[in-house]
Parts: structure tokens; C-alpha cells; sequence
């Protein structure tokens, strides 16, 4: 827990409330799904203050749902520094804070994500076809009928998360858009082809995608730009969040066809990266590196701590073969290389004779649980 102030954000549904109560039972709560309280602080800002009166110097005060209300960030910035308040602010989109809350607390409030659930905390519970299948959001995970409330999630996203907030003129566009988004789940992304496929202008695209990544359900994993010989691709990759809302998007059920298996597990690496990198300061930077050329030396993951770097690619077949390692043999260039990683579908894990690790996907788990996944 953090020793400080902080943001806590993390999409609807991760448990960002249900933590927040467990670790701060005596907090002062502030909760603006609450309409009432929302419309109070809406009409007066100074009615936040007042009740912030109520919280002993010192102590912790909980605002749910900051981003609602982001101008109540002044009030907070005033107590922290006139009454030594702590406070926990939470937050299931970041648009709003971004031009307020990030400028004004820098250096008084940690900024902390909270994900879905991973393995590590899932512990003997953990099961990769149900993760891969219906995601692990713990709304979602708990639930009776999982496809059901994932479905449920899926829609309300649109509802709740888009137009309550204003954030899209045209609702329609939008929900179009979020299908073929889904398609481009672990694909670099590709504007005018998606603008194309909706029927929309390419900066009404470029803004849905900022939606998308501001309220967390997607990630952009930026290109690795080392100084190679040959030129490397520039364009992000398009990740979301939760293998079960990329399906859940799609409309698809029952079991993972083969065609989908490599890029949700993909993302669920992705998801494992991020979730290890922030707790347990995996990394200083990620990124994916593929170069323009079409011989397919790409490299689906590559991490950087101080001046040392570590290459991940991730295939889901079952059967190991050279083939799966043409990317991690070229980047084996890049000065600073450690290790390269091949995680895969299959049982045994073993190194190969120019050094590159195999591993299946428990291998990685406990690499990444024990924070040994570098050498």
C-alpha cells in the first residue's frame, strides 16, 4: 500500500472499491457515483471542502470515481498541503484527469494501475483456457455465469463509460468501431485501414482510440527504436486490456479457435508484463520491435532495465520449431542483450544452442512471480 496520496485507476469492475474498503475500513468515503452527492459538488465545489472537514488531520480520505468531478483536485491539493490529508483517488478513466489532476499533484500522489487478475493472485484457482476465454476481471471472474455478466460488462461499457461521460458525439460510430477494434488485438495498428472499415474520418478514429486507452480498456505498446541495421516500424501495437472483452467484443463463443489462441495469449503475456513491471519494477521500459522488411524478424516484446534488455516472443503452438525463433536470433544484434525468451504453447522447457530460453507459459508464471525473469 502506498505510504502516500495516489491515484488508483483501473476499469470498471477490477476491484479498485472493493481494496480500497478492505485497506482503508476508518477512511472518510467519498463516492460520486453517489447522483446526490455528484449533483451537490457539481452546483458547489465548496461543499467538497466542507465535508473534507470531517477527516482528522492525517488521515485517509477515499474519493471514488475522481474523474467525474476532476476540478474537486484543487480541494485536494489544499488539504494535502494545509492538513497533511492522505487520500486515495480512484478512477476508472484517465481523460479527464489528464490535463488537471496529473499537473497539479505531480510529486504529492503516486499514480498507481490496478488490472485484472493474474496468476500470482489467482493462485490454485488459476485456469489459462478460462483466463484466455473469459478474461479476468473480478466482476467477471466471480460470477455465476461468466459469459453472461462478461456480455453484461461489455454492453454497459458503451452506457455507462461512453455516454454518461459525453465522451463520443456519435454513439453509433463508436459502437461499430469497437468490433473492428477488437480485431486489431495485438496488431500494429493501422488508422486509415480502421477508419476505412467504420466509415468514419481517420481523427474520428485516432479519437476513438484515445477513448479506448484513456478509460484503460486498451493499451498502445509503442515500437523499439535501436539504432540496427535495418529500419524498424514506428507504429504502435493495439492490445486490450482483458483476453474476455476482446471476445466479449467480437461476439464469439464457445471454445478458442486456433486463429484467436496466438494473439490472446499474446495479450495475456502482455497483461502478466504490466501487471509484474509496476509491483515489482520488471522493467523501465516495453516495447515490440519488428522491422519494415516483410521477413517476419519481429519480436513481440522487448524490456529494458538500465542498459540491459530482454526480448520475449510468444507463440501458441504446442510444438517447438526453429521456426518460431527467426525474431529473437535478429535482435540478438542489440547491444545489451541478456536474454531472449521464446514462451510457448507446449510442457518442456529447455535452451537451445545459441542460448535462447524456451519456455512454456508456467515457466514464465514463476519467473515473474519469483522476479527472476532476468538472469
Amino acid at each position: 500500500m502506498p505510504g502516500q496520496s495516489f491515484f488508483l485507476l483501473g476499469l470498471r469492475g477490477v476491484g479498485k472499491s472493493t481494496w480500497a474498503r478492505w485497506q482503508f475500513p476508518d477512511a472518510l468515503w467519498i463516492d460520486l457515483l453517489d447522483e446526490a452527492r455528484y449533483q451537490d459538488y457539481l452546483v458547489d465545489p465548496s461543499l467538497f471542502a466542507l465535508d473534507l472537514q470531517g477527516a482528522e488531520p492525517g488521515s485517509w480520505v477515499v474519493v471514488d470515481e475522481i474523474q467525474r468531478l476532476p476540478n474537486l483536485l484543487n480541494e485536494v491539493h489544499r488539504h494535502i498541503e494545509a492538513r497533511q490529508l492522505n487520500f486515495a483517488l480512484l478512477g476508472s478513466s484517465a481523460r479527464k484527469l489528464k490535463a488537471v489532476g496529473v499537473n497539479l499533484l505531480a510529486g504529492r500522489a503516486l499514480h498507481r494501475t490496478m488490472h485484472p487478475l493474474s496468476p500470482a493472485e489467482l493462485g490454485d484457482d488459476f485456469d489459462l483456457e478460462a483466463a484466455l476465454d473469459t478474461g479476468t476481471i473480478p466482476l467477471v471472474w466471480i460470477a455465476d455465469d461468466r459469459r453472461a455478466v462478461l456480455e453484461t460488462y461489455a454492453r454497459l461499457y458503451l452506457r455507462e463509460e461512453i455516454r454518461a461521460e459525453g465522451l463520443v458525439r456519435n454513439l453509433p460510430g463508436f459502437a461499430r468501431f469497437l468490433p473492428i477494434a477488437a480485431l486489431c488485438h495485438g496488431e500494429v495498428v493501422n488508422v486509415s485501414g480502421l477508419a476505412r472499415d467504420c466509415g468514419v474520418a481517420r481523427t474520428t478514429v485516432e479519437g476513438y482510440l484515445d477513448i479506448l486507452e484513456d478509460t484503460l480498456v486498451v493499451f498502445r505498446l509503442s515500437a523499439f527504436q535501436p539504432r540496427l541495421r535495418v529500419r524498424e516500424r514506428r507504429h504502435p501495437k493495439l492490445y486490450w486490456v482483458d483476453p474476455g472483452l476482446v471476445r466479449a467484443v467480437k461476439k464469439l463463443h464457445g471454445p478458442i479457435a486456433p486463429e484467436e489462441r496466438g494473439a490472446l495469449l499474446e495479450g495475456w503475456v502482455l497483461h502478466l508484463l504490466r501487471v509484474h513491471g509496476e509491483e515489482g519494477g520488471l522493467f523501465e521500459d516495453l516495447h515490440h520491435w519488428a522491422p519494415h522488411s516483410g521477413d517476419r524478424t519481429e519480436v513481440d516484446f522487448i524490456l529494458r532495465r538500465g542498459d540491459e534488455f530482454l526480448a520475449i516472443e510468444v507463440k501458441s503452438r504446442s510444438r517447438y520449431h526453429t521456426g518460431m525463433l527467426p525474431g529473437l536470433r535478429a535482435v540478438g544484434a542489440l547491444a545489451g542483450i541478456v536474454r531472449r525468451v521464446l514462451v510457448y504453447g507446449g510442457r518442456r522447457s529447455f535452451r537451445t544452442t545459441d542460448g535462447i530460453d524456451v519456455w512454456t507459459l508456467d515457466r514464465l508464471h514463476h519467473a515473474l512471480a519469483g522476479n527472476t525473469l532476468w538472469p
